[in-house]
């Protein structure tokens, strides 16, 4: 029998988090912990080893972007965390992304994709909406920004890992990516799970970072793709 899912709220909000941990509840997740600000986040994952962690962005004492960071850099076992924000162009979202969050959501989220987004995160997946990814992106991935990079090689790539990638940072789904390339979706797995073993990255997340940052492609390329789509 699968174990239930378990799920640490950080947010300063009372209401936030009993709306969050009712709709958690009722689709059979388990809130094991909830916290006011990033000191007691990271003390509850410690104590209570989460799979996943929502994420407030602004709290006191300690924002959710250094508790991110100290979580994730944690030696014991790792969560999945999802910043969650009320600006979907925030800076401190980005730069959340990069220490290694797998993905951020919008506070006004419905209830189907909050649970939805919490099960895809615990799969090792990452979450990401492809128009955000853009916006994103165009605004704070750029060459000399002051938010941290991730830096990676990509000769270590074949051909066909960089047209992967290239595609990924896109937001195809590994379904999408099977169409576009005449792959069965086994193999795009398979492509994936090397591009991030090869690079040394955690998810989705920060592959679409990388393929941003090493130029591999860029914020105009992916609009440009999107609308390319939208008149297909």
């Amino acid at each position: 029998m699968t174990e239930p899912l378990r799920v640490l709220l950080a947010d300063d909000q009372t209401l936030v988090r009993t709306g969050f941990r009712l709709i958690l509840r009722a689709d059979g997740i388990d809130v094991v912990a909830e916290a006011t600000n990033g000191n007691e986040a990271v003390d509850a994952v410690r104590r209570t080893r989460p799979d996943v962690v929502l994420m407030d962005v602004r709290m006191p004492e300690m924002d959710g972007l250094e508790a991110t960071r100290r979580i994730l850099a944690d030696a014991s076992d790792k969560p999945r965390v999802i910043i969650l924000t009320t600006f979907d162009l925030d800076r401190y979202v980005y730069a959340a992304l990069s220490a290694g969050a797998s993905g951020f959501l919008l506070k006004d989220v419905t209830p189907e994709h909050l649970t939805a987004a919490v099960r895809t995160v615990r799969t090792g997946d990452a979450l990401l909406a492809p128009a955000i990814t853009r916006r994103l992106v165009k605004r704070f991935t750029q060459r000399g920004s002051e938010t941290a990079a991730l830096h990676r090689d990509l000769a270590s790539l074949t051909p066909r890992e960089l047209e992967v990638l290239g595609l990924l940072a896109q937001g195809l789904s590994n379904a999408e990516l099977a169409a576009r390339l005449h792959l069965a979706e086994a193999t795009v797995k398979t492509h994936v799970a090397r591009i991030l073993a090869k690079l040394g990255l955690r998810d989705r997340v920060q592959a679409v970072i990388v393929a941003y940052e090493t130029g591999l492609v860029s914020a105009g390329a992916h609009e440009a793709a999107e609308q390319a789509t939208e008149r297909a």
